[in-house]
């Protein structure tokens, strides 16, 4: 805890940190209350199903593209328009009555224009801290973000069913404003400026290291999303002992984020770290009694901070500066399909064999994970005896002969 503390004395980390968990605070929020809206206007989760469908698309398509803008047209510039589309977009899906389509063309484009904090906020840090630092940093961001994934959902769930749905969407509008006005204001999102990639777009996924962050970021969050469907198919939507649990799963991942801050990352950092995860989801299997699950996905949260933390450090460590917004927009792409595919593959086998399923489901992509970090541990960086900083851009220098 010295080296946090260290750390959150450097001018400008523990503002900055706290800025962006603001300003991503509704990603916890959002899709719950989307769909209890859509649900209560329709009366069709069918319905609020085909427009969370297509905001999730819209994320997924948008990460990598407003990542590259920032290198284009400069962080904050990006970051505004996409922020007030976004907030124009919740408003009128909250205040106007109208169609399914309509309904999914606002949740398309309230994906599209996501705000692209993560990979702004994690394209500073390098210019922030001194390179002994970065690699504690990306493990405390990657902590810290449990508390959006803990408390988001129990204030937007409490918001829609005690005071509305309607108002749920607009308290994210204005935290999405707040929060977001708060990050891009930052001195250090004016400071620091992404240089124009010289590479194509796309190009960035030629890096091994790159592909396997977005790999495996693809199958830890299709785990976590396959653990999310099966606690709630387990103890009903209603059920207060669902809320624990996750909120359980998802303090071992912040206390396995913090405890890890120190530990170097080798090649077989990810292998480790995953394996924790495969390991606890695999004995959720034994019982789904509400102490055994909870104490299973306690041990499982353990390895998530950490495991997303090395996806960070590697990813920044093997691109160069002016590459690291469209490499993390990619990596947040992977994620994001994972959650609807963990989701999805859940959810059938929860129909098909009962609760059960969405372990297994959700343990098949945790030891997909382990093997993909065993089998293809050289295209991870060592980055024990290195910093986790982006490579430098260089630039012709002009001689005189």
């Amino acid at each position: 805890m010295a080296g946090y503390r260290e750390l959150l004395r450097t001018p400008g980390v523990g503002r900055i940190i706290a800025a962006q968990l603001t300003a991503r605070f509704p990603n916890g929020m959002t899709s719950l209350a989307v769909l209890l809206h859509i649900e209560h206007v329709t009366g069709s989760y069918a319905a609020a199903g085909l427009v969370l469908a297509a905001a999730s698309v819209g994320q997924a398509v948008s990460g990598p593209v407003t990542s590259r803008w920032m290198g284009i047209w400069g962080m904050r510039r990006v970051l505004t328009l996409t922020l007030l589309v976004c907030a124009s977009a919740i408003t009128t899906l909250a205040l106007v009555q109208t169609s399914l389509p309509v309904y999914m063309a606002l949740g398309l484009v309230a994906g599209l224009s996501t705000p692209p904090v993560q990979s702004a906020v994690r394209t500073i840090y390098p210019k922030m801290v001194n390179s002994r630092q970065l690699t504690p940093l990306f493990s405390l961001d990657a902590s810290l973000q449990e508390i959006i994934w803990i408390l988001a959902p129990v204030v937007i769930t409490f918001v829609a069913t005690q005071v509305g749905t309607w108002e749920a969407l607009i308290l994210i509008v204005v935290i999405l404003l707040g929060g977001g006005g708060w990050f891009i204001l930052s001195p250090e999102v004016g400071r620091v400026r992404i240089p124009r990639s010289r590479r194509a777009f796309g190009k960035v996924l030629a890096k091994p290291p790159v592909v396997l962050a977005t790999v495996i970021g693809f199958l830890l969050i299709g785990a976590c999303s396959a653990v999310e469907a099966g606690v709630v198919a387990t103890f009903g939507h209603g059920g207060l002992e669902a809320g624990i649990v996750l909120a359980v799963f998802s303090i071992g991942s912040l206390a396995g984020g913090l405890s890890s801050g120190a530990i170097p990352m080798g090649p077989w950092a990810m292998a480790r770290r995953l394996g924790i995860v495969a390991v606890g989801l695999a004995a959720t299997m034994v019982s789904l009694n509400v102490w055994w699950l909870g104490g299973t996905l306690f041990f499982a949260g353990i390895g998530i901070a950490p495991a997303l933390a090395v996806i960070f450090a590697m990813t920044s460590a093997s691109v160069k500066f002016s590459d690291t917004a469209e490499a993390y927009g990619w990596v947040g792409t992977g994620q994001l399909i994972g959650a609807a595919a963990g989701s999805a593959v859940a959810g059938f086998l929860i129909d098909g064999v009962g609760p059960q399923g969405a372990y297994v489901a959700a343990t098949a992509f945790a030891v997909i994970g382990v093997a993909v970090a065993v089998v293809f541990v050289r295209g991870f960086p060592d980055l024990r005896h290195r910093d986790a900083s982006p490579i430098p851009d260089t630039e012709p220098v002009g001689t005189i002969t």
